[in-house]
């Protein structure tokens, strides 16, 4: 990793095209502009974990409705 250290208006570019600027210092939190190419994904990572993991407990839920639909009931 990394680690740079960066004062308010200072920026970062990473691969040429895209641009990370700090906004804003307040107390222990950061705010980051970021300017990027629209076909490169920007997302924070705690949500990016959350939608995953949702999208993993949503395709369990459906793959075990889908074998209790298709499955026989017991005697039948």
């Amino acid at each position: 990793m990394l680690v740079l250290a960066r004062k308010v208006g200072q920026r970062i570019v990473i691969a040429g095209n895209i641009e990370i600027t700090v906004v804003e210092i307040r107390g222990e939190q950061v705010r980051l502009g970021i300017t990027a190419p629209r076909n490169i994904a920007v997302h924070r990572k705690e949500l990016l974990e959350q939608v995953t993991q949702e999208n993993i407990e949503a395709a369990a839920t459906a793959h075990d409705a889908e074998n209790s639909i298709s499955a026989p009931a017991k005697g039948e």
